[in-house]
C-alpha cells in the first residue's frame, strides 16, 4: 500500500456477500431492511458488491479500506464469509486493502485458536465484533480468551457501537438487543486490556457522550465515523472532532450501506477545521494500522 497516493483510509467496510453458495433463506429479508434503513438501492435489489468489486471500487478512487466479514452465525442463522476467503481476496489486492477477521466470541478457545491462526497465517491485522448482532455484553469474561489472543498479537479489536440498522424495522427487530452495543461496557475492556488498540465504531446513538467519555479516559480507544452521514452528527462529537480527541476519529463508511463518495461529500460540508480534515482521512488511521 502507497500511501502516500492514497487520499483517505476507510477503516469500516463490509464484505456482506455469503460464501457457500446461494443466500441463506431470510437472509435476502434481512438485507432489504438494512436497505431501506441506509436508503440503499443496491441492498434491497440484491446486488452488493462482492470483495473483488468492493477492491476495484476503492481503487478507482484512490482510498484504502478495511474489510471483514461479521460472524453472526450463533444469533442470526446466517452462514459467515469465510474469514480465509476476504482475507486472500485482500491479500491479492494489498494496494488497496487490509484484512480484519470476525469470530463470535461464544466460540471461546476455538475461536481464540482461529484468530492465532488467522494472524499469523494470513496476515489479519484485527477483529470486527457486533455485540448486538453476537447477542454478548463485550465485557462478558467469556470473550476474554479471545481478546487475549488479539492483544498478544498485537491485532486491533473493532466493536459496534450504538443503534444498528440490523434489523431495524423487522418484527422484534430480527431478535436484535441494542443494550449490548452500549459503548460503556467496552470501558471495562480497556481497563483490562490497556495494550490493545479499541475502535468504537459509529456515532453512538443513543449513548454518544459515553462513547466520548470513555475514548477521552483511555489511551487505547479510538472512534471510528462510519454507519451516519457526517450532516446528522450531532453537535458534540463535532466539537470532541476538533478538539480533544482529533488524534482518536478515524473516517469509516460502512459500506456497503454507505459510500465513501456520499460520506465524504458530506463530510466537506460540516464545520471540520482543515488541519483536522487529513487526521481523520488519513493520518490516523495511517498511525493506527502501523501504516506510517
Amino acid at each position: 500500500m502507497k500511501l502516500d497516493e492514497l487520499v483517505a483510509i476507510d477503516i469500516h467496510t463490509h464484505a456482506e456477500e455469503p460464501c457457500c453458495g446461494p443466500r441463506d433463506d431470510g437472509y435476502d429479508e434481512f438485507q432489504a431492511g438494512m436497505a431501506k434503513y441506509f436508503r440503499n438501492p443496491a441492498g434491497a435489489k440484491g446486488m452488493l458488491p462482492t470483495v473483488q468489486e468492493t477492491a476495484a471500487y476503492y481503487r478507482e478512487r484512490k482510498i484504502g479500506c478495511v474489510i471483514f466479514p461479521v460472524d453472526a452465525e450463533r444469533e442470526t442463522g446466517f452462514r459467515r464469509y469465510k474469514n480465509e476467503e476476504v482475507a486472500e481476496i485482500a491479500a491479492a489486492n494489498s494496494d488497496i486493502m487490509i484484512p480484519f477477521a470476525s469470530i463470535d466470541p461464544a466460540k471461546g478457545k476455538a475461536g481464540a485458536r482461529e484468530a492465532r491462526r488467522l494472524m499469523r497465517d494470513f496476515g489479519i491485522k484485527g477483529f470486527k465484533f457486533h455485540p448486538t448482532m453476537q447477542g454478548f455484553y463485550p465485557n462478558d469474561r467469556s470473550a476474554y480468551v479471545m481478546y487475549e489472543a488479539i492483544a498478544e498479537e498485537g491485532a486491533i479489536a473493532l466493536f459496534h457501537t450504538g443503534q444498528t440498522g440490523v434489523g431495524s424495522g423487522m418484527p422484534g427487530g430480527m431478535g436484535m438487543r441494542l443494550k449490548y452495543s452500549n459503548p460503556m461496557y467496552l470501558d471495562d475492556v480497556a481497563v483490562d486490556f490497556p495494550d490493545m488498540k479499541i475502535i468504537l465504531a459509529h456515532p453512538s446513538f443513543p449513548w454518544q457522550e459515553e462513547a466520548l467519555s470513555v475514548a477521552t479516559h483511555k489511551p487505547n480507544v479510538y472512534i471510528d465515523l462510519s454507519g451516519w452521514s457526517p450532516k446528522y452528527f450531532p453537535p458534540i462529537l463535532v466539537q470532541y472532532t476538533n478538539s480533544i480527541l482529533k488524534h482518536k476519529m478515524l473516517f469509516g463508511s460502512d459500506w456497503p450501506a454507505i459510500t465513501p463518495d456520499r460520506w465524504l461529500a458530506d463530510f466537506e460540508k460540516i464545520g471540520i477545521k482543515d488541519e483536522v480534515r487529513s487526521l481523520v482521512l488519513k493520518e490516523n488511521a495511517a498511525k493506527l494500522l502501523k501504516l506510517a
